[in-house]
């Protein structure tokens, strides 16, 4: 449950790069506080750039950093979106989290295969139609 610690690697944005970057299928797993069963699926996460652009081997490292805690899908959803706006203060920045829940197929109503679907959006993504339309057609969730 302990997350590995990591140094924020971002560079400037002299390209003045200000379109999308998605990173898809991201793995995520961790526990439901609820009932202490685990929970696993893809994150996908996206950001527009604004002065900085980040190493993106740390979108991974995010999602995994709130991911090693004792979680519900939603908080985590929004812990990563958060924590990228306040540490990145991109344009506009994205995540949408996939998962299978132990909890849902092993006991109660024992829904296998079924997956719940969440996402944050903040900024740009939140408030341009457009641009969030195609957040959600490039992290293919958009159906």
């Amino acid at each position: 449950l302990t997350p590995e610690p990591f140094d924020l690697t971002t560079f400037a944005n002299d390209e003045g790069y200000d379109e999308l970057v998605v990173a898809r299928d991201i793995p995520v797993q961790s526990l439901c506080e609820h009932h202490l069963l685990p929970f696993h699926g893809v994150a996908h996460v996206g950001y527009v750039p604004a002065e900085r652009i980040l190493g993106l081997s740390k979108l991974a490292r995010v999602v995994d950093l709130f991911a090693r805690d004792l979680q519900v899908q939603e908080r985590l959803t929004t812990q990563i979106t958060g924590w990228l706006q306040e540490h990145l203060e991109p344009k506009g920045v994205g995540v949408v989290l996939e998962a299978d829940h132990l909890c849902m197929s092993l006991r109660g109503v024992r829904a296998t295969g079924a997956r719940t679907v969440t996402s944050a959006v903040h900024g740009l993504l939140r408030h341009d139609a457009r641009s969030r339309q195609e957040f959600f057609a490039l992290t293919g969730t958009g159906r």
